[in-house]
């Protein structure tokens, strides 16, 4: 049945990538339905965490803070999303930042992903700390804060389609964290060839995921990754309906939150 909402689910969904979850931002809309306000309230929001900054962090590392913080759309926009603290400054070393970063991680703002270099199970006992993709609480300040407008985010722009990707890997990670209670990874090859969005334990199984933002459907870096290890649960998410390949499963954006269930009726239904 959800099929036949289909292209009323996606027109939501980016709806979604624009305003986001934060609460006084939803009810706004809800109540409205005007999306200039929904992004004067964002950025409000974003300015009394800058502020809240100065008041709770210790002095001698606000700048440093404000410095990270302002940066993480910037390193999303890299086709490689690993964050790397010399575009925060040239020079940076991450010895610099490192309180930093740890005070946005414990104020719930950022979400820290790190690596891991195989498909072994714990996955965390195979992260890799030193590399690691940063992501904000929610995929509208992600929005506000990179001066995305309504139109573009709803109509579609050429120019915009490498961002688009951004804005959808951060809007599945928060899906994940907080639709789930998994703990979730990236991988890439000791090449760097190939990379897998994200990566987490659902029960015994390692669940590769691939993060599409249309309804492109290859999946290069995923076939890389299931050769490599045979991984049974494979995922890519994508804007076209759900389907059940020989080799891997096509979860709907819109539903990702609910991967356990899909997963668990997909595998285990019989």
């Amino acid at each position: 049945m959800i099929n036949v909402f289909n292209t009323k689910l996606k027109d939501y969904l980016k709806l979604y990538y624009y305003i986001g979850g934060m609460p006084e931002a939803v009810s706004s809309y809800v109540q409205n339905k005007d999306l200039l306000e929904v992004r004067t309230i964002q950025k409000r929001l974003l300015e009394a965490y800058e502020q809240d900054f100065s008041k709770h962090a210790p002095t001698n590392i606000v700048p440093r803070i404000r410095q990270l913080w302002n940066n993480i759309p910037t390193q999303l926009a890299k086709e490689n999303k690993k964050f790397i603290y010399g575009l925060i400054k040239q020079g940076a070393r991450a010895r610099e930042y490192e309180i930093a970063l740890s005070w946005l991680i414990d104020c719930g703002l950022v979400y820290q992903i790190n690596r891991v270099s195989n498909s072994k199970i714990p996955l965390s006992a195979y992260q890799d700390f030193s590399a690691f993709k940063l992501y904000l609480l929610d995929v509208g300040l992600l929005s506000a804060m990179a001066g995305v407008d309504a139109k573009t985010l709803l109509e579609g722009n050429e120019v915009f389609e490498e961002f688009k990707g951004s804005l959808t890997e951060q809007y599945v990670l928060c899906q994940l964290k907080e639709a789930t209670d998994l703990d979730v990874f990236y991988w890439s090859s000791d090449t760097g060839i190939a990379e897998i969005d994200f990566i987490t334990q659902i029960g015994k199984y390692n669940v590769p995921i691939e993060v599409k933002s249309s309804e492109n459907l290859q999946a290069k870096s995923l076939r890389t990754f299931v050769e490599k290890y045979n991984t049974k649960m494979n995922v890519r998410t994508s804007m076209s309906n759900y389907r059940k390949e020989d080799w891997l499963v096509n979860i709907p954006l819109y539903s990702i939150g609910n991967i356990e269930s899909i997963l668990s009726t997909t595998f285990f239904s019989n």
